[in-house]
């Protein structure tokens, strides 16, 4: 029997698929392995530079600000820009998608990715090269943005298409495992360093290990992904045309509503993303109640809270259903935001409650995020759709958070970060209830 060959792929990757030949064939363990590392590494990054943001770039990077929360919200100023850089990256990489095939896209996007993160390590301070400093760490973060708008891969769509229709919502929690993995290793390196160094060692050499760690760790997740990429699996499912790359443009001429409801859909989700992560460190270190070392434990410990939330949620999805559960999600990030200021501004033990409940409710919504952004699309378009649809879910719902929120919490009062959590449930909860009036008018819909 011949193998199947992706027609669009490079000469590289068809060689590849034939070495497959003889091998076994790819499991859902083993694609789950690769896409867990693959995202894991990808938060990994960008979790660094959110981490930096609070603990590094205010004082190296804007120490001309007039305060520390005037440089802790400069140095959030630059935090979206990776999000505005994505939808311009997956545009492009699509084009190279179409043109040299899944591995060159990965192997350009991965490098650079990496590449970007690793090249903040050798950044200069603003006392060194004045606001150069500024623009180039611009530069890198938009680097990262562009490079993770490349980064989509399919993966995660290919261990849907071998998963049990029972099991829909448990296959469609395995990609989102990489998120909390990410972000405990990126804040178990500066719990590290903080823990071990002076304040003068780590703000002049120490902070930058993690970001060479990232480009290492890049490497190992390409030569993951690259593997199952070029499987037989992979190519005849491409070849089927279910994970093939779309013009941009022709995608939206027929799902141009779904993208807009799939990028709401999972609003609350995103938005508590950050205000669980990024934000609640930079306001205990501004606003006193622990030190940075303790909250980042408390936070790794919120992240394994996270994990058992996210696999919960694909077991509660495949029992209740992807969009009830997602409901359901939505409507805790509501009850929860009228308890989340008061918890972050009540002390220790208040912060430890807000991260511990706060990751507990991300885990339960967030598990499913991925599966609300594809679900509307049909196969031929299902790859670029979900693609410009993630880019533009975490550019409404996560961006903007930090500097939102520490912008509200400074000026009106923490109270308002309730506010801003509400906003996104609500958001969710209309994009669903919409998304039941669309199917519902469907030939065939629901009833």
């Amino acid at each position: 029997m011949s193998t199947v060959v992706n027609p669009t792929s490079s000469g590289l990757e068809q060689d590849a698929r034939r070495m497959h030949h003889d091998d076994k064939p790819l499991s859902p363990g083993n694609i789950a392995i690769g896409v867990v590392i693959g995202r894991m590494s990808e938060f990994f990054d960008f979790f660094v530079y959110g981490l930096g943001s609070i603990l590094v770039f205010p004082k190296l990077i804007f120490p001309f600000a007039s305060s520390p929360v005037a440089a802790t919200l400069m140095s959030f100023a630059i935090f979206p820009l990776a999000f505005l850089a994505r939808p311009v990256g997956s545009f492009a990489f699509m084009w190279i998608d179409r043109n040299y095939g899944r591995g060159t896209k990965l192997t350009i996007a991965l490098v650079l990715l990496g590449g970007s993160t690793a090249s903040i390590a050798f950044l200069p301070g603003y006392a060194t090269i004045g606001y150069w400093a500024v623009a180039l760490l611009a530069l890198f973060r938009l680097g990262q943005g562009f490079a993770l708008g490349g980064a989509w891969d399919g993966l995660a769509s290919l261990l849907n298409l071998n998963a049990p229709p029972e099991h829909r919502g448990w296959y469609a929690m395995i990609p989102q495992l990489g998120a909390p993995i990410g972000f405990a290793i990126a804040s178990i390196l500066f719990f590290y360093l903080i823990t071990n160094l002076s304040e003068a060692d780590f703000l002049e050499w120490g902070w930058r290990y993690p970001f060479f760690v990232a480009f290492a760790i890049n490497v190992v997740a390409l030569f993951a992904r690259l593997r199952i990429v070029a499987s037989k699996e992979f190519g005849a499912a491409m070849a089927a045309q279910e994970l093939q790359a779309r013009p941009v443009f022709e995608m939206l001429s027929k799902h141009g509503h779904d993208v807009v409801i799939g990028a709401f859909a999972p609003l609350a989700s995103f938005a508590m993303f950050h205000l669980v992560t990024i934000f609640p460190l930079s306001w205990v270190i501004l606003n006193g109640g622990q030190s940075a070392a303790e909250f980042l434990l408390v936070q790794v410990a919120g992240a394994a809270v996270c994990t058992i939330g996210i696999v919960l949620s694909g077991v509660i999805a495949d029992r209740i259903g992807r969009r009830r559960q997602l409901m359901i999600g939505a409507s805790l990030i509501a009850i929860f935001s009228f308890s989340a200021p008061f918890l972050l501004d009540a002390g220790g033990k208040g912060q430890d409650a807000f991260i511990l409940i706060g990751f507990a409710i991300l885990g339960l919504t967030f598990g499913q995020a991925s599966g609300a952004v594809s679900s509307r699309f049909t196969q031929y378009y299902r790859y670029t759709g979900a693609a410009l649809t993630s880019d533009l879910a975490w550019l409404v719902g996560a961006a903007f958070a930090p500097l939102v929120a520490l912008g509200l919490a400074t000026n009106f009062g923490i109270i308002f970060i309730g506010g801003y959590l509400i906003s996104g449930a609500i958001c969710t909860l209309a994009a669903l209830s919409l998304t039941r009036v669309l199917d519902q008018n469907e030939p065939g819909g629901a009833a």
